[in-house]
């Protein structure tokens, strides 16, 4: 490994090999060539005069890019797509007059673009399926472990560990759901020449405007695309880029709530995210098992967050048919967002897969809360037992508060229950406040939301697409 250069942590630290290999060097110019490729098998079944013995060459050549020769020549030309033109025709002499015919630019450099952004969306879109799965099986397992609530990060009403867990996995449902969208709707640019125009192709084939119409539909075809984009200048539209990073940043927000409150969990001794066994939490305090993945999560989430706002400004100040200020920054953010969210993704999958749930801890932060959220339950039973309703309303308020008093100023222990079983107006023993503590008795239909929920929603989403499922994620640091 290098030191004396820099190199991206997401490549380094964070992001697997499989999505860094589509954003590669070789990923892009082997798609350069297939498309060259595509446009003249497209052109000779047209009818242009180009041999199969040239097409022939170029396919015979497709991945053995000498990559030097290109290098060279770029210095002297400073174009990298006329460089990679120039270093295929060596290697094709009898196809080199013919390659990149008709086309700018752009049929090669967005195409590809394209291209690699639906291959990496199939990949996130696998992994994200896997966190789902991942979650529903942690849901249904604890889908009957009460515990506490909490609003404002203030002990609420109880719900169950599990049905917890399914509010994590509907946002990543959701973003399931904007992502087959955004892959529906990708499109690639297809030969639209300079300005989009076609105005090459009008000279290449005598103005046969319905050969020239064909042109598009059969590279689309041949690239595996639903189709080309109906209108563009020399570029497709960097909304394309806008809208699928909008999808990135929508799954890194899931990722960073869910981190969150993992975070939380940990704080409270309820949760912990996996932790293993020659792990060091901290430097100087050797006890401690921080939630390192859980903060990585949320740490390159806010980036992925931030970095959405990228091509929604590069698409905004797009001149007419053309600029040339999109690229640099296009390269970086769209590579970039895909990196860093393949990284969330394979952190999401790891800290899923061994999520360590404490029942005891959560029960004695449930119990400690509960007679506060049971007084309603407790009021009743007196009512029952021939209370007045308003007198006891009154009563069950001022001993709470007591109670309350006692625990945040005296640090005691919660003597609501002791406080209301020696008022005579409740007819109620000790010993039958403490038979009415049953946790289960006050998470309302969370399992059954549950088994619902995973029944309903999940499972057939996991169904469809059960191939993808079973991947496991190497963490590297």
């Amino acid at each position: 490994m290098s030191t004396d250069n820099y190199t991206s942590p997401l490549s380094q630290r964070y992001a697997s090999r499989e999505m860094q290999y589509l954003f590669s060097q070789d990923m892009k110019f082997r798609t350069w060539r297939k498309l060259w490729i595509a446009l003249a098998e497209t052109e000779k079944e047209l009818g242009l005069a180009i041999t199969q013995e040239q097409i022939d060459e170029l396919k015979a050549h497709q991945d053995d890019i000498n990559y030097e020769v290109a290098a060279e020549r770029e210095k002297l030309v400073r174009h990298d797509v006329m460089s990679h033109v120039y270093a295929y025709g060596q290697q094709c002499p009898k196809a080199k007059p013919i390659i990149h015919l008709g086309a700018t630019s752009c049929y090669v450099g967005d195409n590809t673009d394209v291209i690699i952004m639906n291959e990496a969306l199939l990949l996130v879109r696998k992994k994200l399926i896997n966190v789902i799965a991942q979650l529903s099986d942690f849901a249904m397992k604890y889908k009957d472990l009460p515990t506490l609530a909490f609003t404002h990060f203030q002990p609420a009403q109880p719900t169950t560990v599990g049905k917890r867990a399914t509010l994590w996995a509907w946002e990543f449902l959701m973003d399931l759901e904007d992502l087959d969208y955004a892959r529906s709707t990708l499109l690639l640019l297809g030969s639209k020449g300079t300005t989009g125009t076609q105005a090459s192709f009008l000279e290449l084939f005598d103005g046969d405007q319905e050969k020239i119409d064909r042109i598009d539909p059969m590279i689309a075809e041949k690239m595996g695309f639903p189709g080309c984009v109906p209108v563009s200048g020399q570029t497709y539209s960097r909304k394309t880029d806008t809208r699928v990073m909008h999808v990135l940043a929508q799954i890194a927000a899931s990722a960073h709530k869910m981190s969150n409150d993992i975070r939380l969990l940990q704080h409270l001794k309820e949760v912990e995210e996996p932790f293993e066994k020659n792990q060091i939490g901290s430097s100087a305090m050797a006890y401690k098992r921080n939630p390192m993945r859980s903060e990585r999560i949320a740490s390159l989430s806010r980036y992925v967050i931030c970095d959405a706002l990228n091509p929604a400004i590069t698409s905004a100040c797009q001149w007419f048919e053309r600029t040339l200020d999109d690229s640099a920054n296009k390269r970086i953010a769209v590579a970039e967002g895909f990196l860093a969210v393949d990284g969330i993704l394979d952190l999401c999958l790891n800290v899923t897969d061994g999520l360590k749930v404490y029942p005891k801890v959560i029960e004695k932060h449930l119990l400690a809360e509960l007679p506060f959220m049971a007084t309603e339950n407790i009021m009743m039973d007196a009512v029952k037992a021939g209370g007045d309703r308003q007198e006891l309303h009154e009563k069950i308020r001022t001993l709470s508060m007591e109670a309350g008093k006692n625990v945040k100023e005296e640090g005691k222990e919660n003597n609501l229950l002791e406080l209301i079983a020696a008022d005579p107006s409740f007819h109620l023993t000790l010993e039958e406040l403490r038979a009415s503590m049953d946790p289960s008795r006050y998470t309302g239909r969370s399992a059954q939301q549950v088994e619902r929920f995973v029944r309903e929603t999940v499972s057939p989403v996991l169904e469809a697409n059960k191939e993808l499922l079973g991947i496991r994620a190497e963490i590297n640091v």
